[in-house]
């Protein structure tokens, strides 16, 4: 049978899996579809494609934390894994990422760290003797089964995706009816405790307490600072049976649905219900928890997880991608489930360890790095909705002021190394247990003083991604204006008539050093960045000459033989896992390789900083992998990040150095962002470092800077067509690599003005609400949006057979 016939130009877009008919029109954001021949079938839905075969899964009982299965919303966060010690148990970690100490004058690693707070244990009555588990990315669930010498459990779990409550459904057979679950409250101590010495006086809090309320059990922490944060739980019986066959899959493929026919080959099976609440100063928590439990005990298991479902198919379909690095794109997607069970715009801003506290010395929320990767990928993402950071440096903004030391306070800002989920660092601290903002040419306390200049850059992403004009005026502007105005102060002319620092620290690279690259490119791009938004924003603002001052008189980056140094007079001669002296050319932008002169300065930099071994750590290959990608090297960037799956990435795709650490895995992602898209500088790059094997290639209303979507399709290394879509109206720049000459369409096919621009770029002018289709001039191409085929086979992320 021939083919059916290539679509029109005019059949574009659909939405959904929807079939089209000739000249249909676009809805926003729908999905481009291939139209279905009369009588066909259509074609599976992408996005359940891309997610059924990502489905991390396990054939053996996990033994750790880094092997186990996750779940979280932001706030609420299990991790799930054979209870340590050889015990015959299956432990469901219960952590909250509000959930912290508040004595400050012990610093914020240890009197206001997260505070761990227990975990229960699945008791079976028989041993276990196999387990068949299945994180089904879609639902964002757990389902499976424990099978053990008297029987079988059957269970499903999930974290409420905008609810507090941890829900684990349980179905036994006849001999494991009397399993059991137990609750086993952690001891209420920063686990910085077991790394480091306490600092005098410290104490871990009180045991926490076990109260019974009716049907709901509440083991409640007192905390010796006031406050208390509880943990409450219900079990729920349901006479009714889940194992008719039907739709909701459990373990390795068989499915089962809920149905209210009784069975009498089983008993019933029981729902856990479960939630933590925190309250400071006041002991509200309790009150809060109960009434959490009460209600959401009442609802069956499938009732509760249906809002839950819904939640997130519809946080998936915001964007696609898809590779024929079969191991790469599920690792991709199982980053975007873990940065939406990790981030709300609510939640805290990321810690270290995100919702999940595990044995860590750093447990806070670190800012020299940490935080900046862990949310670079959801602006590409589409997913600004998980955007903590630009909400929490608004919302805290007078904790900035006050990090500062008081001769600054007047007009500026900054943000320590380590903070609370406030802000908070704890004042003047013991060596080791804080990492205030230091102050230039001063030590001790450490001079670490651009972290909030680069905490900005991400909430600059923010609005560049979006062109919300009310993040810029009430954020971004009057915070950055505060962080480079600290700097202000510390600048002085040399004799060589430049601007220059005096010693200040480069993550964390441990020597001080004057005109610090960390600093000067942080500066320099927080100057340009005011300039352009005063601009934007209208505004006259009387530091405008000294920011343009600082950009004609700063001293150039300290650079010799080998690339960009530290700082004047220091060296990069170690292995250092950072790239603090690198930020310039990477997330900065400043320093891109316009001339060869400058392209082999970043390349001397980057192969001098990777050619140390010793204290190189996993986003150390994915710093390498952008900027590799910035250069065009696709060969390069795919590299790095093989070495990093094969160097650093656990068996459920998390990371640990001392402690779990979630950064990079997430920052993995934004380099394969940065392999597919690039939109720094005004242009739109798309594909601009893909390695050879990657010959197919498909992107979705991935979000770039400008405020535009982009969809594009690679077919056979080349690429097809691109598909903008401008929500903001601002100019159009886009490097579509398309062969040839080209034609730009709007989304009924009509023509649209565009004219060549610089290195292969056209300028399109495109309005806000409009969409322009590039293809080559006389193609035809296939306006379908679908998974590529895989090179070749690759195991699931898990414990598979």
């Amino acid at each position: 049978m021939a083919p059916p016939p290539a679509p029109s130009r005019r059949t574009v877009l659909a939405s959904g899996t929807a079939a089209l008919t000739a000249a249909a029109t676009p809805a926003a954001g729908a999905l481009p579809v291939r139209a279905a021949p009369d009588g066909a079938a259509l074609a599976p839905d992408p996005w359940r494609t891309v997610l059924d075969d990502a489905d991390l899964v396990w054939h053996r009982l996990p033994k750790t934390w880094y092997e186990g299965p996750f779940l979280g919303n932001g706030h609420l966060g299990s991790g799930i894994y054979a209870e340590p010690g050889g015990a015959n148990a299956v432990r469901f970690n219960v952590q909250h990422s509000g959930v912290q100490d508040h004595r400050p004058r012990f610093g914020s690693l240890f009197g206001l760290a997260r505070l761990p707070i227990g975990h229960f244990t699945l008791e079976p009555v028989g041993t276990i003797t196999a387990v068949d588990w299945r994180l089904r990315l879609h639902g964002a669930e757990l389902t499976g089964t424990v099978t053990t010498t008297a029987g079988e459990l059957r269970l499903r779990a999930f974290v409420h995706a905008t609810s507090p409550v941890l829900a684990v459904e349980v179905a036994p057979s006849t001999g494991e009816a009397g399993f059991r679950w137990v609750f086993h409250p952690a001891e209420a101590i920063s686990p910085r405790a077991a790394f480091r010495p306490l600092p005098d006086g410290y104490t871990g809090n009180p045991p926490a307490v076990v109260e019974r309320h009716g049907a709901v059990t509440a083991a409640v922490q007192p905390l010796l600072a006031g406050g208390q944060h509880v943990t409450a739980w219900r079990e729920r019986t349901d006479r009714t049976t889940p194992y008719a066959h039907g739709t909701t899959p459990y373990g390795g493929g068989t499915a089962y649905a809920s149905t209210t026919a009784p069975n009498a080959d089983r008993p019933p099976r029981r729902t856990l219900y479960v939630t933590v609440a925190h309250s400071f100063p006041r002991t509200t928590a309790r009150v809060r928890a109960l009434a959490t439990v009460r209600r959401a005990s009442t609802s069956p298991y499938d009732s509760l997880a249906g809002p839950h479902r819904t939640w997130w198919d519809r946080f998936y379909r915001k964007g696609f991608l898809s590779l024929p690095d079969a191991r790469l794109q599920r690792f991709y997607w199982i980053q975007l489930y873990k940065v939406a069970s990790a981030a709300r715009r609510d939640a805290p801003v990321m810690a270290t360890c995100g919702p999940w506290l595990e044995p860590t010395p750093w447990p806070n929320t670190w800012w020299n790095l940490n935080v900046q990767l862990e949310y670079w990928l959801i602006h590409g993402s589409n997913h600004l909705e998980l955007d903590a950071v630009s909400r929490a440096l608004g919302e805290y903004r007078e904790q900035l002021t006050a990090e500062v030391a008081p001769p600054y306070r007047a007009d500026c800002a900054g943000v320590p190394r380590t903070t609370d989920t406030r802000l908070v660092n704890g004042g003047a601290t013991p060596p080791g247990n804080g990492y205030g903002v230091g102050v230039p040419g001063r030590n001790p306390p450490t001079p670490e003083v651009g972290n909030l200049t680069w905490a900005l850059h991400n909430v600059w992403l923010s609005y560049r991604h979006t062109l919300d004009r009310a993040l810029l005026r009430d954020t971004l502007f009057p915070l950055l204006r505060r962080a480079v105005s600290y700097y202000l102060h510390f600048l002085s002319p040399g004799p060589d008539g430049k601007l220059h620092l005096p010693p200040t620290f480069s993550p964390e690279y441990g020597v001080d050093a004057p005109d610090c690259n960390y600093d000067l490119m942080l500066l320099r791009w927080g100057c340009r960045t005011l300039l352009e938004s005063a601009q934007e924003l209208r505004i006259a603002d009387p530091l405008a000459p000294r920011w343009r001052e600082v950009l004609t008189k700063l001293v150039p980056y300290p650079v010799d033989g080998d690339g960009f140094m530290i700082g004047a007079g220091v060296p990069f001669a170690k292995s250092h896992r950072h790239y603090s002296h690198l930020l310039a050319v990477y997330p900065l932008y400043e320093v891109t390789g316009r001339t060869a002169e400058e392209r082999a300065l970043i390349q001397r930099s980057l192969d001098h900083w990777v050619s140390f071994e010793g204290a190189l750590q996993g986003y150390t290959f994915t710093g390498a992998a952008s900027m590799s990608a910035l250069l065009g090297s696709g060969e390069d960037a795919l590299r790095y990040l093989e070495q990093l799956m094969a160097r650093y990435i656990q068996p459920n795709t998390m990371y640990k150095e001392s402690g779990p650490v979630i950064e990079t895995p997430l920052s993995a992602s934004q380099s394969v962002h940065d392999m597919v898209c690039q939109s720094w500088g005004g242009v739109i790059r798309v594909f601009p470092a893909l390695p050879a094997l990657w010959r197919d290639v498909v992107v979705h209303d991935f979000r770039t800077q400008g405020a535009f979507l982009l969809s594009a399709v690679r077919q056979d290394g080349r690429t097809r067509w691109v598909r903008l879509r401008s929500e903001a109206g601002a100019p159009c720049v886009v490097r579509h690599g398309i062969d040839g000459p080209v034609e730009v369409t709007d989304a009924h096919g009509r023509p649209l003005r565009w004219e060549a621009a610089q290195d292969g770029a056209i300028r399109i002018e495109l309005t806000r609400g409009g969409t322009a289709l590039v293809a080559r001039r006389g193609d035809r191409p296939d306006f379908r949006i679908a998974p590529v085929a895989p090179n070749a086979p690759a195991p699931r992320w898990g414990l598979p057979a």
